[in-house]
């Protein structure tokens, strides 16, 4: 089987067991947040969260903890339906309006900033660090650009469900540096 068709069975399956373990574990974003050992990170002043959609977990205790330990929030923009994301500063608790896909995001008025470390959003992962997002290619062609210019460490943020024997990645897939679910952290080894 072709890895796209592969890609869009495990995305279908994914998407169904995502929202079980939502109803299941309504608590996974606080047990998740509570289990990042901040001391072990890279050293990051500015990080990026998401806006959870759908069955993705919130990331909202994450980035609460983030932003108390100093760090500059920042949450993903769409400029068009297709292409990287952009970055804008986000005060937690203030008003976000739709980018250009719906999702709601800071301002124009607010500057951009290039993220040292990312919090993503996954339907799976690989105990290699293989990440299945929606299949839009947003995070890989915007990982890609970031890890170009300058060391950014991302984070998958999941349910321990979600992890698969292994993702059928493709050369354009970037991989997780880790992954926070609801059970714990972990790293992932680096070629």
């Amino acid at each position: 089987m072709a890895p796209a068709f592969d890609k869009t069975a495990l995305r279908l399956r994914m998407r169904g067991l995502r929202r079980r373990m939502g109803a299941e574990v309504p608590d996974a974003a606080w047990r998740a947040a509570a289990a990042l050992p901040l001391p072990r990170l890279p050293p990051f002043r500015t990080f990026a969260a998401y806006y959870a959609q759908g069955s993705e977990i919130d990331p909202s205790p994450l980035a609460e903890r983030l932003a108390a330990h100093g760090a500059a929030a920042t949450l993903p923009v769409a400029l068009s339906g297709e292409g990287r994301l952009q970055f804008r500063r986000w005060r937690i608790g203030e008003s976000l309006e739709p980018d250009a896909v719906g999702v709601p995001s800071p301002p124009a008025g607010e500057p951009s900033l290039a993220p040292e470390l990312v919090i993503a959003p996954l339907l799976a992962f690989d105990r290699f660090g293989g990440r299945l997002g929606q299949g839009g290619g947003h995070y890989d062609r915007t990982l890609a650009n970031l890890r170009a210019t300058a060391p950014v460490f991302v984070i998958g943020l999941a349910y321990a469900a979600q992890e698969v024997d292994e993702i059928p990645m493709e050369p354009h897939d970037e991989r997780l540096d880790a992954v926070l679910t609801e059970a714990g952290y972990r790293e992932f080894e680096r070629d």
